[in-house]
């Protein structure tokens, strides 16, 4: 594992600049790739401090990319970025095995937080880490299953008619499981609901950094 290397699939050139200047000045070095077909084959001879994987791309998502990796049990950390707020395919991307979802636009020093982070091991999850979620927080019956809708993507209006109740209930069910967590958005809820329950209060401050 090189210590100081990430490898970075992103095709925007104006990311890339920025990303150049905001890790070098980190101490790391980037090394970027323009597909993920690339990125791969690279990854079978050297493994980097971390992996940085833009969701969106031509041809082979990050998503596959990230399928790819785990499937091969690959060690180093990977952390899914993404400007487009698809709340199911963070919460699946959690899943199959992204240590994080930095969402764009993004902090520079908040990205290095999580790069830290991810290097010490903080992004492990378990299959249990929801349910602690909604015991640990104090959550209703009623709070848990409206979480449950929440991070598979569904609309207010869509868990309103599941449960027979007006879009406003639903949005205030909403409004205090985010206030009982202590978050701000729908994603920050999905990365911290599938934190390990021992790490949940460094993702409780990784996700209020926005």
């Amino acid at each position: 594992m090189t210590a100081n290397e990430i490898f970075i699939l992103e095709d925007d050139l104006t990311m890339r600049a920025m990303l150049r200047v905001v890790l070098e000045g980190a101490g790391y070095r980037p090394v970027f790739f323009a597909d993920g077909d690339a990125l791969i084959a690279k990854s079978r001879d050297r493994c980097p401090a971390c992996i940085l994987l833009d969701l969106c791309l031509p041809g082979k998502s990050g998503l596959d990319v990230l399928g790819q990796l785990t499937d091969q049990t690959y060690p180093a950390p990977i952390l899914m970025v993404s400007g487009q707020g698809d709340i199911p395919t963070a919460v699946r991307a959690l899943r199959i095995g992204a240590v994080d979802f930095v969402e764009k636009p993004f902090r520079p020093a908040d990205l290095i937080a999580r790069i830290v982070s991810a290097g010490a091991g903080l992004g492990a999850r378990s299959a249990g880490a929801v349910e602690h979620l909604k015991r640990s927080r104090g959550l209703t019956r009623r709070e848990c299953e409206v979480l449950d809708h929440l991070l598979a993507g569904s609309s207010n209006k869509v868990i309103a008619r599941r449960f027979g109740l007006s879009p406003r209930t639903i949005e205030d069910h909403r409004a205090s499981i985010m206030r009982k967590v202590g978050v701000r958005t729908i994603a920050q809820l999905s990365i911290l609901a599938f934190e390990a329950p021992g790490d949940q209060p460094a993702a409780a401050e990784r996700a209020t950094v926005h």
